[in-house]
């Protein structure tokens, strides 16, 4: 089954004001769009699509009065700044960034042009906006969700499917902004759960089996694989060496279920990037970036891959499957 997903404004469900007359008539909107990962995989995960489908609801056709330009980092994190750089000089009308390494970016290139971003974990703690209710500057978005409840709450569902375990891992990247605050705080969440949490870094492929080795021979039983357009992008690579390791994981990112792993829990991105394009029609017909709310999830989603925890020798609770969005077979 699926469950809505409904986004409210963090600071109430009032629309920001226009403060300025609406997209002169026969304007041709120019929108950048900056990415860590590469076409295919945002092809996969739905975004892109659904971003395209939430512009062309507000009315907006490519080709005739709106051009879309793209940069990739193809998981290269380090080539966002010039990216970035790229699409301001290429003069776009506003910058959607994907990622929260992509919103740093774009924010850092420019201080005129308005930026959307997409998927951030926690806004203000990675220093893109100021608060949520009033993000000041040029940049605002639609976060994944504020804070690290989902990810403890990933900790516990689980735990729920191996209750026994006493020792999980929680892959995360140095690269990604949102990474840094899980470390400080998700050890204790774990403790609560009678929980040993071992930290363990990976910036991209090259460190997945030594990652890997780490956690064997921590003999851990359990894997939190943090979100992250990287781990996206190697996706498959991922999931093959949990499978190897029959570790049971529990991903931020609901592509990788589909691909494989065992299970997600996240807000739904088709819906966090049909909310962008509103965002960036707001910009459009001449709305503040600086006034507009941050947006975040009110409802998140639970995917459980069945095929893959028979594969693990797993047995889902009956009262996990029930509170399931959606089940692969």
């Amino acid at each position: 089954m699926h469950r809505r997903v409904f986004l409210a404004a963090a600071a109430g469900i009032v629309a920001a004001p226009l403060v300025a007359e609406a997209q002169q008539a026969g304007k041709v909107a120019h929108i950048g769009v900056l990415g860590d990962t590469s076409p295919p995989v945002e092809s996969r995960g739905s975004g892109d699509a659904a971003f395209r489908d939430g512009l062309r609801d507000l009315g907006y056709v490519e080709g005739r009065n709106v051009t879309i330009e793209y940069r990739w980092g193809e998981g290269e994190r380090e080539r966002l700044p010039e990216l970035a750089a790229d699409l301001v000089r290429s003069r776009v009308d506003v910058i959607l960034a994907l990622g929260p390494a992509s919103a740093r970016a774009a924010k850092s290139a420019t201080t005129m042009i308005p930026v959307v971003f997409v998927g951030s974990g926690d806004p203000i703690a990675e220093g893109l906006v100021t608060s949520l209710a009033r993000p000041g500057r040029n940049v605002t978005g639609v976060a994944n969700i504020a804070g690290l409840d989902i990810v403890g709450k990933r900790l516990e569902l689980l735990k729920e499917v191996v209750p026994g375990v006493t020792r999980m891992a929680m892959l995360w990247n140095p690269s990604n902004p949102s990474h840094a605050p899980a470390l400080k705080e998700v050890p204790s969440i774990a403790q609560s759960l009678r929980v040993e949490l071992r930290a363990i870094a990976a910036r991209g492929p090259e460190d997945f089996d030594g990652a890997f080795a780490t956690m064997r021979k921590s003999r851990v039983g359990g894997l939190l694989v943090l979100a992250d357009g990287v781990f996206v992008l190697h996706a498959a690579r991922l999931i093959s060496l949990s499978a190897e390791g029959r570790l049971p994981t529990v991903y931020g990112n609901r592509s990788l279920v589909e691909a494989g792993g065992l299970m997600s829990y996240q807000g739904s991105f088709v819906a966090l990037y049909r909310r962008a394009a509103i965002l960036v029609d707001k910009i459009l017909r001449g709305a503040r970036p600086a006034d507009i709310p941050v947006e975040q999830p009110t409802q998140l989603e639970l995917v459980i891959n069945l095929k893959t925890a028979k594969a693990l020798g797993l047995t889902i609770p009956p009262s996990l499957l029930g509170r399931a969005d959606e089940i692969i077979q």
